[in-house]
């Protein structure tokens, strides 16, 4: 059970300092499919080990804190989010429910 509670410290240390160097600092040290996968082991580990879930885990929220440096935009349509979608049936299903928004 340590290597369990030691795994879930290190990847909410990593994701942590992944969502801070590219919400505060606009840098990407690893690609979205890299971070998802930690994240997703993260997210098994603590459904499996509640017990060891931290309060500043990742999971907990989404993304991180934005910098204020970048102006705020309004967008004139609702800017949709792939959700993960790393497969071909993935962005099909996207692909599906904005058709069903727009039409």
């Amino acid at each position: 059970m340590d290597s369990i509670k030691q795994r879930i410290f290190e990847l909410v240390q990593q994701l942590n300092h992944y969502n801070f160097q590219y919400y505060n600092n606009d840098i990407s040290e690893i690609s979205d499919i890299e971070f998802d996968t930690l994240l997703k082991e993260l997210q098994q580990l603590e459904q499996q080990y509640p017990q060891y879930k931290l309060p500043d885990s990742p999971t907990h929220r989404v993304g991180g804190f934005i910098t204020k440096e970048f102006p705020t935009v309004t967008h004139k349509f609702p800017m949709l989010s792939l959700a993960n979608t790393y497969s071909k049936e993935e962005l099909q299903q996207f692909d599906d429910r904005i058709k069903k928004i727009l039409f």
